[in-house]
């Protein structure tokens, strides 16, 4: 059985317990979604977890 993707959703932990996205986050969002566009696969998110979030 065959599965292709149409969307995939980015997702890694951040041990320093920040949540927020890093300047190196957001421009590897970037290229992941350039990439994407070439293989026609949206990329729906980019989650970042937590210790407590």
């Amino acid at each position: 059985m065959e599965h292709q993707a149409a969307a995939i959703i980015l997702a890694h932990n951040h041990p320093s317990g920040n949540p927020s996205p890093s300047p190196a986050d957001i421009q590897l969002t970037r290229r992941f979604s350039k990439a994407g566009k070439l293989l026609d696969v949206t990329i729906m998110d980019h989650i970042i977890f937590t210790d407590s979030s």
